[in-house]
């Protein structure tokens, strides 16, 4: 097998490509891909950063820096809690709210074109090996399972922002 035939390939070079179609859209909006991202991941009630960095896969320093760069943008703010004051959690800003909705938009509706592409035998099978690798990658790594997936109805539902 060559290596351009290989599974990790395929993964990295669509990854690579998402990421290329999505910073060019986050552009328009001086934002970028990652970004767009966690303004997805901040809950309405706020979030507590050091969540966002696992979410994310971020380590804490770079997710400090980005936060830093998006409070100065006028999209987050941040609030310590009053009931454990080390807890410092991170809120949208109407400007954070509307780039939100969009980056939200653009996923959704790449999503919706890319379903239609797609049925739901071919799509149970995709996730299916996507799951298979991440078993493998955590068995390799020596880490317990991480949990299944969220499906894309939960991810909404816990994401709504009005």
């Amino acid at each position: 097998m060559k290596l351009n035939e290989t599974i990790e390939f395929y993964i990295r070079t669509t990854s690579l490509a998402l990421s290329r179609m999505y910073n060019s859209i986050a552009a328009k909006y001086g934002i970028t891909q990652t970004i767009g991202y966690l303004l997805t991941y901040v809950e309405r009630q706020g979030t507590p950063s050091t969540r966002l960095a696992q979410q994310l896969g971020m380590k804490n320093s770079s997710l400090t820096r980005l936060l830093k760069k998006m409070e100065k943008d006028g999209c987050i703010y941040r609030k310590t809690s009053p009931e454990d004051k080390r807890v410092v959690k991170i809120f949208l800003t109407k400007k954070g709210v509307e780039r939100r909705k969009i980056a939200k938009k653009s996923v959704l509706d790449f999503n919706e074109r890319l379903l239609s592409k797609v049925d739901e035998k071919e799509m149970a099978i995709f996730l299916k090996v996507f799951d298979i690798i991440k078993e493998q990658v955590n068995t390799e790594l020596g880490e317990a399972p991480k949990p299944k997936q969220k499906t894309e109805k939960q991810i909404n539902s816990e994401h709504v922002v009005h």
